[in-house]
């Protein structure tokens, strides 16, 4: 045991004195403890005495002298026999996955190298596809897998999923997982993607590192961490339409420049200098499929569809199912979903779909890695991901946000931050000739839902506060499209067709923001101050009209406009339609019936029935009304009867009884010729906001625009002859 100075110069002043060894005490003091010296375990001791050092004593820690009880020990032996039985089962199970896993690749990739990659022979077991049938059907729904046509030698594809899925890798439904980080979403910090499909592995892998960092000498200099090698993205699992040989190459070609001719300005989604039509096709088949079925609607018009038509919806959507249970690794699988999705009634499904794909992928944060000026270079693909992913998400911002304002439900995600560098497109040198149309959107909805957020809870209760409110969103408008105007006008001119679309949102924001707020107000007990909120809807209801009916490029481009342009058009003929039923004596009817039959022609003649009717069932009611006013009682414009569901017409010509509902349409009333058998309008097909006795409501209902226009196209969501959609879901 080493002395302390004080010690040695005490012995060698006496040296002939015997050595004194301190008594052991039962506790030491502090400084004794810290240089694990004897002490005396009295207070001061003789060491802290002499070097003149506080001798101070901690107060000793109570021991617990109760003992455990035993039937807390018993408990605790019986927890950790039942952990060590959890460990060896879970071990147990690891194995065996890890034999099942070995065993699965190694079929697959002896099936995939033999029968697919090379074009599959047909065997006794397989159908005219080359893949195994599900319970007794082949693909093309012959019994027993055998085909009235002669088996041919010609390349076979993977059938859409409700067959038997492709064989590949993972035995996926057509789509191939990778560990490939989408978007580059992952970073040092992050668990990679694999430990969500192993996450025992991933924590071993986990608690080693953290040993080896732990063993390591704290001298040595600190590791680089090297990001893993990723799997380049697979394939893509189903071949396109002209791969499979349903569309020529022509055709194709057709279709792709009618989409571009007008589409892709009503969803500002591609860059037509990048997304070319040798690009979309080996890219994305899912994209390109769908497109082509849109394209191919448009050029139908108000005609019969072509079997192009259903091939590639076909294609697309099925596709589109496969992504419902299997991993995402494209993010342009976002842009297929969301192109179904915009040009369907019932989109508000497949869009919030297309939302989470997104979010999964990460596109989310694309904007924010754009305007990170941490000095990091990134090569050309890289700028151009991050470009394309933010443009992507922006559109899906947009249109889901439109889709729940629209139909009055939840907005899925609430993240202004996702959207707050979106301006940075404009400037961007991958820039689009459409991001501007794009950025003006989304701020519009941005501004929209804070306005929605504020008015819906009121139920139509207007105050002062809620006067001021408006009066201040309706400045908020007006700065947003002189802003979005200025930016217009830098490369278009006065009639170009965004200009035109952007004032007529404008003028139907204002419409819509006065209908939030007098939702459920009855206009016979409207005061002063809520009267005039409804003669301003009125009047930004009839710019809003005037701008789809003078404007010679948006009439010509209304063939290519997604369902929302149409619901902005008819909704606002269906106002003024209102308006007239409420204020006949204060309005021009003349005026406001020749301009609501105008657009009514006018979307029939783009396939819009679904709202082209809804008007002219309005129209006929006001002319019943005010019918003996001149200019009234003229004859509708007639055309041939659109194609119509069960039990919206009523066929025959016998008398009408019952007092109590209202008096049926007559087609003629309509503007319809129908050529055999007297055929009339079933009232209950009407909905209920365009009822009579809901005609003094001008606020907007709560399910939005479902519970305003008619559903003439059934459940499926695409105008066209389906079959009829099961509700079992």
């Amino acid at each position: 045991m080493s002395q302390s100075p004080a010690d040695t110069a005490h012995s060698s002043q006496q040296p002939q004195a015997a050595t004194h060894i301190p008594k052991r005490g039962a506790r030491a003091c502090t400084a004794c403890r810290k240089g694990k010296n004897r002490c005396e375990g009295e207070a001061p001791c003789r060491r802290c005495h002499l070097s003149g050092t506080a001798c101070v004593f901690e107060k000793p820690e109570k021991k617990n002298t109760n003992a455990m009880p035993g039937a807390s020990v018993e408990r605790l032996s019986r927890l950790e026999g039942q952990y060590l039985v959890m460990q060896s089962q879970m071990i147990g199970m690891q194995s065996s996955l890890d034999r099942i896993l070995s065993t699965v690749q190694s079929q697959a990739y002896g099936t995939q190298h033999q029968g697919y990659s090379g074009g599959m022979t047909s065997g006794p077991s397989r159908d005219s596809t080359g893949f195994t049938s599900r319970n007794g059907y082949d693909a093309h729904g012959h019994v027993g897998g055998q085909s009235s046509q002669p088996r041919s030698q010609t390349r076979s594809f993977p059938p859409l999923p409700g067959f038997a899925p492709p064989p590949h890798k993972y035995a996926t439904y057509g789509i191939v997982p990778s560990t490939t980080p989408s978007s580059d979403d992952e970073s040092e910090e992050t668990l990679p993607r694999a430990s969500l499909n192993a996450p025992i592995e991933a924590l071993q892998g986990l608690a080693n590192a953290a040993a080896e960092a732990a063993a390591a000498p704290s001298a040595s200099p600190p590791r680089v961490k090297k990001r893993p090698r990723v799997e380049p993205i697979p394939r893509n699992a189903f071949p396109h339409v002209i791969e499979k040989g349903l569309v020529s190459e022509t055709e194709a070609r057709e279709l792709y420049h009618i989409f571009f001719a007008g589409c892709h300005v009503f969803i500002p989604l591609f860059d037509p200098n990048y997304d070319t039509f040798e690009s979309l096709m080996e890219r994305t088949p899912w994209t390109f499929d769908a497109i082509l079925a849109i394209a191919s609607k448009i050029r139908s018009g108000n005609g019969p569809l072509s079997s192009t038509f259903y091939k590639c919806l076909e294609e697309a959507q099925g596709i589109s199912r496969s992504s419902l249970f299997g991993p995402v690794v494209r993010k342009e699988a976002v842009m297929g979903m969301l192109l179904l999705a915009a040009w369907s009634t019932n989109g508000w499904l497949p869009s919030g779909h297309a939302m989470r794909m997104a979010l999964d992928l990460g596109l989310h944060r694309a904007l924010e890695k754009l305007a990170d000026d941490s000095g990091k270079k990134r090569s050309e693909e890289e700028e151009r991901d991050l470009v394309v992913s933010a443009r992507i998400w922006l559109c899906l911002y947009w249109f889901d946000h439109q889709m729940s304002l629209g139909t009055g439900r939840p907005i899925v995600l609430r993240d202004e931050s996702s959207i707050r560098h979106c301006r940075i497109l404009l400037s961007h040198p991958m820039a689009s000739p459409t991001d501007v149309r794009l950025i003006s959107q989304v701020e519009l909805i941005a501004q929209k839902t804070q306005i929605y957020e504020t008015l819906a809870p009121l139920n139509g209760q207007v105050n002062h506060n809620t006067l001021a409110f408006i009066r201040r969103a309706n400045v908020a408008l007006d700065k947003w499209w002189q802003d979005c105007d200025n930016l217009h006008r830098q490369t278009m001119d006065e009639n170009s067709l965004p200009r035109k679309i952007l004032v007529g949102e404008l003028h139907y924001a204002k419409l819509w923001l006065v209908c939030v707020a007098l939702r459920g107000v009855s206009w016979d007990k409207m005061p002063f101050e809520q009267r005039e909120l409804a003669f301003q809807a009125k009047d930004a209801a009839f710019n809003c009209l005037s701008i789809f009916l003078n404007s010679a490029e948006y009439r010509a481009a209304l063939r290519y406009a997604v369902h929302d342009s149409l619901v902005t058009a008819a909704f606002s003929g269906l106002f003024l339609l209102k308006m007239a039923n409420l204020f006949p004596a204060e309005l021009d009817l003349t005026a406001i019936t020749a301009q609501v039959e105008q657009l009514a022609q006018l979307l029939s003649d783009v396939a819009a029935e679904r709202y082209a009717l809804t008007l002219r069932i309005m129209l006929a009611n006001l002319r019943r009304k005010v019918g003996m006013i001149a200019g009234l009682n003229a004859p509708m414009t007639t055309m041939p009867p659109p194609t119509l569901n069960d039990g919206i017409v009523a066929h025959g010509s016998g008398p009408y009884n019952d007092s109590s509902a209202p008096i049926p349409f007559t087609m003629e009333e309509l503007g319809f010729t129908w050529p055999n058998e007297r055929a009339t309008f079933s009232p209950s097909a009407i909905p209920m906001w365009l009822q009579e006795k809901n005609l003094t409501d001008l606020g907007l209902p709560v399910n939005g625009s479902d519970g305003i226009f008619m559903d003439v196209n059934g459940m499926h969501g695409w105008s066209g002859d389906f079959a009829p959609m099961p509700g079992a879901w």
